[in-house]
C-alpha cells in the first residue's frame, strides 16, 4: 500500500514538517525538490501549494492531504474531511477571511457592497457568501499585495488574518468575518474506501492530533503526604482522575497529574506549601484523548 499524500507548500510548510516530525515522521524536504522524502515506506509525499490541494485530491491524483478549510470552499471540493488539525502558520488559533474596507469608507455591513467592486484571492468563496447576503457585488480575483488596493482600485477586500495587525497597518478596519478557517485533514472518496488506506489515515490522524494535544500541557509527579491529597486533589485540573500510588511509608503517597502547562505555573507552589515534595514537571510529546 502506498499513500500519496499532499503536504502544503509554503507558509504552512514548516509547521507541517514539524508536526510530522513529532508525531514519529521525519520528512527531508529539499529546497529544489517538490517531493520530499520519509522515513515511511507506506507514504509518498508531495508538496504542492494548498490552494490546490483539495482539488487534486478530489480527482484522485492524491489520495489524501493537509489543506484549509478555505480552499476546500473555494474549490468547493467533494472531498472526505478526515479531521480537523487545529495549527496555522504561526501559532494554534483559526485564521480568518474577513471583509475590510479604509477606515473612513461608508461600508458598515455586508448590505453597503451591493453594487460595489472587491478583490480577493478567494473568489468562489467571497461570491458564495455574497448571495447568501442577498448581495450582488463585482468580486474580483487579486494577485497579492491585496491590502494596498482599497480605497483607489476597489472599495473593499476580503482577506486573510490571524491577527489583523496587517490590516491595521494598511489603515483598514474589518466590517465582518465570512468565517474562519482551520486545517484539515482530507481524503478522496476512493481513497477513504480503501481499507489499507483509510486505516493509515486514521492512524496519521490520531498521532497529530496527540502531538497537537500535548503541546500546552505537561505531567506532573510529586510525593505528597497522604492527609493532604483530599484538598490537593481539589486542585488538580485533570484530563480525568489523579493516579495516587502509595508508598513504602504509609504517611505519603505519589501523585501524578496531567493539566495545562499554565496552571501548573501557579499550582507548583500552592503544592510545595500543602507540603508535596519531589516535584517534578515534564514536557508531553503526544497526548491521545
Amino acid at each position: 500500500m502506498k499513500l500519496v499524500f499532499g503536504l502544503p507548500k509554503g507558509s504552512l510548510q514548516e509547521s507541517t514538517i514539524q508536526l510530522f516530525k513529532r508525531a514519529g515522521w521525519v520528512i527531508n524536504a529539499s529546497s529544489r525538490s517538490y517531493y520530499p522524502t520519509v522515513n515511511d515506506p507506506e507514504l509518498d509525499f508531495i508538496l504542492i501549494r494548498a490552494q490546490e490541494i483539495s482539488r487534486y485530491t478530489e480527482q484522485q491524483v492524491l489520495d489524501a492531504g493537509l489543506t484549509g478549510l478555505d480552499w476546500i470552499k473555494e474549490n468547493r471540493s467533494d472531498v472526505v474531511e478526515v479531521g480537523e488539525l487545529n495549527y496555522a502558520k504561526s501559532g494554534r488559533n483559526p485564521v480568518r477571511w474577513v471583509l475590510a474596507v479604509p477606515e473612513d469608507s461608508g461600508i458598515k455591513s455586508a448590505k453597503d457592497l451591493q453594487g460595489k467592486r472587491i478583490a480577493t484571492e478567494l473568489v468562489q468563496a467571497t461570491k458564495d457568501w455574497l448571495a447568501a447576503q442577498g448581495v450582488t457585488a463585482q468580486v474580483e480575483f487579486s494577485w497579492g499585495a491585496t491590502e494596498v488596493k482599497a480605497p483607489r482600485l476597489v472599495d473593499a477586500i476580503v482577506e486573510l488574518t490571524e491577527t489583523g495587525s496587517s490590516l491595521r497597518a494598511n489603515k483598514l478596519r474589518i466590517v465582518e468575518t465570512l468565517f474562519e478557517s482551520r486545517t484539515k485533514l482530507i481524503a478522496s472518496k476512493a481513497a477513504w474506501a480503501d481499507p489499507a488506506k483509510r486505516a493509515k489515515l486514521e492512524n496519521m490522524l490520531l498521532l497529530m492530533q496527540g502531538v497537537l494535544n500535548a503541546e500546552t500541557r505537561v505531567g506532573l509527579k510529586m510525593n505528597l503526604p497522604a492527609k493532604a491529597l483530599a484538598a490537593v486533589a481539589k486542585q488538580l485540573l485533570a484530563l480525568q482522575n489523579p493516579t495516587v500510588s502509595p508508598l513504602s511509608d504509609p504517611a505519603w503517597v505519589a501523585v501524578e497529574v496531567v493539566l495545562e502547562e499554565v496552571v501548573a505555573r501557579d499550582l507548583i507552589p500552592k503544592l510545595k506549601r500543602a507540603g508535596a515534595t519531589g516535584i517534578l514537571e515534564y514536557p508531553l510529546t503526544k497526548l491521545v484523548l
